[in-house]
């Protein structure tokens, strides 16, 4: 249907133009065993493969804080916490796969600077539908170690 086509192409672009104001980076994780480097004496390991640098979007997504679980200290294990959110890009961005890791390298407003270099997994390619004005991808942000060195 060309004119439905016309008008998602139109969305599309108002979306790229007023909502994805920030910029983001996606990153492959290389597999390979660590290298190691001469000048430290560490072990280091492969850089990751570039995906995508560009404009886009991270939105929070399910209940308030988006916390599924919350860890507790009469538990013998310490459970996992899910911050779910979705990630905007333009159709034309490469498809994102599972387990890439996605940054937040610059925001539009600067109250929200706290969300530089802030990281989301990838939880699923980006989303495929018949009817698309810009490309939705699963995330789960990367949990930061607690303080104390405490798990």
């Amino acid at each position: 249907m060309a004119g439905l086509d016309g008008v998602l192409a139109d969305i599309g672009k108002w979306v790229e133009n007023n909502v994805m104001l920030d910029t983001i980076r996606i990153e492959r994780p290389v597999s390979g065993d660590p290298v190691l480097d001469p000048a430290t004496g560490n072990l280091a390991y492969p850089e990751p493969e570039p995906v995508y640098e560009g404009p886009g979007a991270v939105l929070s997504t399910g209940a308030p804080g988006g916390i599924n679980a919350l860890p507790s200290a009469t538990l013998p294990w310490v459970e996992e916490t899910m911050s779910p959110a979705r990630l905007l890009t333009p159709l034309d961005a490469p498809l994102p796969a599972r387990d890439d890791l996605v940054t937040v390298i610059a925001v539009h407003n600067p109250a929200n600077s706290a969300l530089i270099e802030r990281h989301w997994f990838c939880q699923d390619p980006g989303r495929a539908s018949t009817l698309e004005a810009v490309r939705t991808t699963p995330l789960d942000m990367k949990q930061a170690p607690r303080q104390g060195g405490a798990p």
